[in-house]
């Protein structure tokens, strides 16, 4: 039976109940009176004695739960409120509701519990604005184009209302929200007129301009010696969940719901190629796999002997029968323990703010964290798709920009041309190059009888590269075998040089123009 935070006498008596068969019968009203032999009462004077009995009550559905005498386990969010009730605590004209709702019920077959529930947040605001502001529209088809206009200013200048809506007293809503908004307004009107409803509006009344452009930051990953500090400091936290966890999280990208998400047989050994990890549908609707590295899977084997044994819960999106990975005394885990974990981890490693203050490092962070150090040895931005899970090539190529070696050897590269390049001489004055420089240089060199060539790497081969000296219909004469001689002392040495550098087809060439040159000179000296 799990221990939970019951006292001991309760949970004697709940055992000697259990024992005696009392609970053979269970009923919500059972429920009540286990919770008052608890020592609770009916009448409650205060917010904390009514949760006090409200945790007692799910103390109690816990262990019957898991002891299979009833098959309901405590739920989560017992004030769950129905489409019906969302909308009929908001003021507003009987008609607007009718469509808003049966427009909400049209979207919800097909759209998962959390897009519905950000599509009513989104449509609600509108409704509040059309009572408010303008209380004579009656039905969606009354709407023109200026009621928009109105709306989309209140909409992007509107005060937060978070759940802790005192904490954020004078703060307005972000532009993500904003954005979305915008456009679930606008999708709606679209999606009832083509539809052909007939309280859509006569034409189109929200258009891509009028639509938030949102920034592009940067993924937020930290710097390596950041990183190593705060995961050695995860590794000596008090709390097992977020001193194990933090590390899966780390250690294979996931994002927080897909890892509260994991299964126990999310673990899967394909023998060579090692051990992976099954990520399960999560933000995008799409499963993957993940390779596990040793530290990552010592994790989570070490995890799985703390949890125990539990009885599978239903899953929230499916109402199956599941058995989580990260529960513990028969409940799932949250993310707060982690932001806890995180915090008490920058603490414990001295981590600091430029204000001052700890350093606030988010879960979302140590994702950006993988990809990025990922991304920068090199894989390819296919296969760190693949593990990331994104569905589109821009969510991963942001992580290309992130110290990006390749754009750090091209720019090392354009600045040692830079530097290489010959100095221009004053006016009047013979340009001369420095031989020893131009041999000793990085760049595809040429030596021709009349100067020098030097061609950047990454252009390649130069096509035309002493096509003279090599050419059938080349004539030369006496005069110019000192000029020759010279030539082939150079591009001796060139070949020498390519062959150091590893740059075969460059030595390949250099060793043509030397045998073409030798055969100019004996035919001379003959």
């Amino acid at each position: 039976m799990a221990a939970l935070p019951l006292r001991d006498h309760s949970r004697r008596l709940i055992a000697e109940r259990l024992r005696l068969g009392a609970f053979d019968e269970l009923t919500e009203f059972r429920l009540i009176q286990c919770a008052h032999m608890m020592g609770f009462r009916g009448r409650f004077s205060t917010k904390s004695r009514r949760y006090s009995t409200t945790s007692g009550i799910a103390g109690v559905r816990q262990i019957l739960f898991e002891s299979r005498m009833i098959d309901t386990p405590p739920r989560r969010r017992p004030w769950a409120r129905t489409l019906e009730q969302r909308f009929a605590q908001v003021p507003m004209a009987d008609q607007v509701r009718q469509v808003l709702l049966r427009y909400v019920r049209t979207r919800a077959a097909v759209l998962r519990p959390r897009s519905v529930e950000s599509l009513v947040n989104d449509l609600l605001p509108f409704a509040e604005y059309l009572t408010d502001r303008h209380p004579d529209v009656t039905s969606l088809r009354q709407l023109e184009r200026h009621h928009i206009e109105g709306y989309l200013i209140f909409n992007r200048t509107r005060p937060w209302r978070g759940q802790r809506a005192a904490a954020g007293a004078g703060r307005t809503v972000s532009a993500a929200v904003a954005q979305a908004a915008a456009l679930s307004l606008r999708n709606m009107l679209d999606d009832i007129a083509a539809w052909g409803w007939a309280e859509a509006p006569t034409r189109r009344l929200v258009f891509a301009a009028d639509i938030p452009k949102l920034d592009q930051p940067l993924p937020r990953a930290l710097p390596p010696d950041i990183d190593a500090a705060l995961m050695n400091a995860v590794a000596r936290l008090d709390d097992d969940f977020a001193r194990l966890a933090l590390p899966v999280l780390r250690g294979a990208g996931l994002r927080v719901g897909e890892l509260l998400d994991l299964e126990v047989g999310s673990i899967i050994d394909y023998g060579p190629t090692g051990t992976w990890l099954k990520v399960p549908l999560g933000k995008l609707a799409t499963e993957r796999m993940v390779p596990l590295d040793a530290g990552t899977l010592t994790a989570l084997d070490e995890w799985a002997t703390l949890r125990g044994v539990h009885r599978p819960l239903p899953h929230p999106r499916t109402a199956t029968p599941t058995d989580f990975l990260f529960t513990l005394h028969g409940r799932r885990l949250g993310a707060t323990r982690l932001r806890n974990g995180l915090l008490a981890a920058a603490e414990l490693a001295g981590l600091r703010a430029p204000d001052g203050g700890v350093l606030v490092v988010t879960p979302h962070q140590l994702r950006h964290t993988w990809a990025t150090g990922l991304a920068n040895a090199g894989m390819s931005l296919q296969a760190l798709m693949a593990l990331l899970g994104h569905v589109t090539p821009q969510m991963t190529i942001r992580y290309a920009t992130l110290a990006s070696p390749t754009l750090r050897t091209a720019y090392d590269e354009a600045m040692g041309k830079m530097r290489r390049q010959f100095t221009l001489t004053p006016a009047g004055k013979p340009i001369v190059p420095d031989k020893v420089t131009w041999l000793n240089s990085e760049m595809l060199k040429t030596r021709v009888a009349h100067g020098y060539c030097s061609r950047h790497e990454a252009a390649g081969a130069c096509p035309y590269a002493n096509i003279c000296e090599t050419c059938d219909n080349f004539v030369t004469g006496p005069e110019f075998t000192d000029a020759l001689r010279s030539q082939l002392t150079d591009v001796q040495a060139l070949q020498a040089d390519a062959d150091h550098r590893g740059w075969d087809s460059e030595a390949a060439r250099h060793a043509r123009v030397a045998d073409a040159l030798t055969d100019h000179i004996s035919r001379l000296e003959r």
